[in-house]
């Protein structure tokens, strides 16, 4: 797992592109702290900064082919490079034991077409110096980032995070007005864009190929299949996939640890993973102080049942210099999810000791574990109701304060959020991604951004899929790489850890879509396969238990000193947000009305000075 940067750009000095590839190695450095190289050209630069994982002492990188026409900066890991170094060593002779020259040699002996024989994580920048080429690849549901830029018709940057990709370009970041949008509608960009002008995102399951005077060509070689493609596995195929993938991911020459919340996903790959290994599994787990929030307790539960070396820390409060890290060095543009600080949190810990850990992500879009998918259900119901009475229900529902508790713990708390839900699907159609604000209140807050905003790709053009197949096939084509993939990422590779999701082997993936969406629930809850399939591989009451996932008490935070932060910066810096209705909504909330806590972080997020 490493951090990289290119520049193309013939038009500059040498010592020019060489300032400009150092900037960018620094603000990669936190990705790559074991080692960090540079090759140059006549016209070019790569830079690339490591953390070594397998193969420690060799694997060196930028890595070149033997004929040195061909230069390879890759960020990721290869989980069945041994048995693709066998099929090609009789046209390859290896110098080093890892999957970079692997990588490496199938592109140079096969193309691109290599990428489809691959099982892992990776972005990559493959340098063709005779025929002045780049080519760009990341993996198929985007674990690993990859940004880049086309300058006119003869300069080109490409690099890991925007914070380097910055660093690398020789004029001003104007702010994409679509991309901001996008961000206040949903929190996050929709794939293939970012908050800046001509700034791109490498979309998963994709390559991009450019050379001179030609803009970039993008082309997918792979596609994420819709639920209900192919025939329906039984419970053993779904035991053998998941713990397969388990396996290889436990390939490192470093030990390797696991996050451990205590709910189903990360519970079920650590106990697939501790009879794998020759010693006590190293679980990390972060606390709140906040009862309403805290499932640590459930993680140690979990840890003594599997008999990890379990490890937890505290977050008490909000960081704000924590946070600011995070936006402006390695993120470089707005991001809504405040879970990503107690996973920077937990992140630190497990770095303390490993450098990769295991994760659950991905279980909640493959099997329908989020609240929402049965929230959907019932709204089949629900809108068969007279308009009259829901309008009734609602209004006398909406008179009651919102609690500030979580939701798994207030039923009135579920219900508010089922009402905003309900009014909320109504004005989407067809689903996209989750909605921060109601189409009317998008407005109020947001005047100038009404009719603004990108087309969310790789969506069907039609709705061909039910309402529940297409939410769950639009989770894992956008909620979970903008959104999940990305706070894991830079979260974790903020303090040099490797984080590796068993759940999204491209091969569960696949298994998981033969199944359609209300295949996946069952009255209450979801993951009905999964509950199915591994029943006794967990104590009972980890499958009772009500989801709540990785939430963070934000509603406590806004109505202190976040709060007071939240007002002023609206007064000195309110962008496309209109102050007043900004205002309303954080007194609103610290009056005890409605909970807008993750809506009020949103707008903190947009706020921080990305250009520092």
């Amino acid at each position: 797992m490493c951090g990289f940067a290119f520049l193309y750009q013939p038009g500059c000095g040498t010592d020019v592109r060489q300032a400009r590839i150092e900037a960018a190695m620094v603000a990669l450095r936190h990705r790559g702290p074991d080692e960090q190289r540079v090759e140059a050209g006549d016209k070019f630069v790569m830079g690339h900064a490591r953390l070594s994982i397998v193969d420690l002492a060799a694997s060196h990188q930028p890595m070149r082919s033997p004929d040195g026409h061909h230069l390879l900066a890759f960020n990721g890991e290869i989980y069945n490079y041994r048995e693709l170094r066998r099929t090609l060593a009789a046209r390859w002779h290896f110098l080093t034991q890892g999957d970079t020259e692997v990588l490496l040699a199938g592109l140079c002996l096969h193309g691109i077409d290599f990428v489809d024989q691959l099982e892992g994580m990776w972005a990559f920048v493959l340098w063709d110096m005779h025929e002045q080429t780049a080519l760009l690849c990341r993996d198929r549901v985007g674990k690993k980032p990859l940004y880049y830029a086309a300058r006119g018709g003869n300069r080109f940057l490409c690099a890991s995070e925007l914070p380097a990709l910055r660093r690398l370009d020789e004029q001003d970041w104007v702010e994409d007005v679509d991309g901001l949008a996008d961000y206040f509608r949903h929190g996050y960009c929709l794939p293939g864009h970012t908050t800046w002008e001509g700034v791109k995102e490498v979309l998963p399951g994709h390559w991009v190929r450019w050379r001179p005077e030609a803009p970039p060509f993008e082309c997918p070689y792979w596609r994420l299949p819709p639920p209900g493609s192919g025939a329906a596995q039984d419970d053993d195929a779904l035991r053998e996939t998941l713990t397969n993938a388990v396996r290889k991911r436990l390939v490192a020459d470093v030990e390797v640890g696991a996050f451990l919340s205590g709910g189903i996903d990360s519970s079920l790959v650590c106990a697939l993973a501790q009879p794998l290994m020759d010693r006590p599994l190293k679980t990390y787990t972060i606390g709140f102080t906040d009862p309403a929030f805290d499932e640590s307790r459930y993680a140690e539960a979990i840890a003594r049942f599997l008999g990890t070396d379990h490890h937890r820390a505290p977050l008490a409060a909000w960081d704000q210099q924590r946070l600011d890290t995070l936006l402006t060095r390695h993120l470089g543009q707005p991001f809504a999810d405040s879970s990503i600080l107690p996973t920077a949190l937990v992140s630190e810990l497990a770095a303390r000791d490993v450098k990769v850990v295991l994760s659950g992500d991905g279980a909640d879009e493959l099997f329908g574990g989020y609240q929402r998918y049965q929230a959907r259900a019932i709204l089949r119901w629900y809108t068969r109701l007279p308009s009259g009475l829901r309008k009734l229900a609602e209004s006398a529902l909406l008179a009651l304060p919102e609690p500030g508790a979580h939701h798994s713990r207030s039923l009135l708390k579920k219900a508010h959020l089922f009402v905003d839900v309900a009014r909320r699907v109504a004005s989407e159609t067809p689903y996209t991604a989750p909605l921060m604000f109601h189409p009317q209140a998008y407005a109020g807050l947001f005047p100038d951004l009404v009719h603004r905003g990108h087309r969310a790709a790789g969506l069907p053009e039609e709705c061909a899929l039910d309402d529940l197949d297409r939410m769950l096939h639009a989770d894992a084509l956008v909620y979970l790489p903008q959104d999940i993939l990305v706070k894991v990422d830079r979260a974790s590779m903020a303090h040099g850890l490797e984080a590796r999701a068993p759940f999204l082997d491209h091969k569960v993936i696949e298994l998981a879509m033969t199944r359609r969406a209300k295949q996946h629930l069952r009255i209450g809850c979801g993951k009905r396969w999964l509950r199915n399939a591994f029943a006794g591989c967990l104590p009972r009451d980890t499958w009772k238990r009500r989801k709540q996932g990785f939430a963070v008490p934000v509603h406590t935070w806004f109505r202190g000193e976040l709060g007071d932060q939240l007002e002023a910066s609206l007064t000195s810096h309110g962008g496309f947000i209109d102050v007043k209705e900004g205002r309303r909504l954080l007194a609103e909330h610290r009056a005890g009305v409605r909970d807008h806590g993750y809506r009020l972080w949103m707008l903190h997020a947009s706020l921080s000075d990305f250009a520092a």
